[in-house]
């Protein structure tokens, strides 16, 4: 689930500090906003199953 707040993609170049937002676009200088929250786990994650069995069998 995506979270609603943004931040400007610029705000390191452009910006003080992060600039956030809830629409597309930054309300200071207009570039893009992206999500604010980075993503829990990565799909590509290479140990993910691995990380899964463990738990599913310390669980029990």
């Amino acid at each position: 689930m995506k979270s609603d707040i943004r931040v400007c993609s610029a705000w390191r170049d452009r910006h003080d500090r992060p600039v956030y937002t809830l629409g597309d676009t930054c309300p200071d200088c207009g570039a893009s906003a992206e999500n604010a929250v980075p993503a829990p786990f990565s799909p590509e994650d290479p140990n993910g199953e691995y990380r899964r069995a463990l738990k599913r069998r310390h669980r029990q």
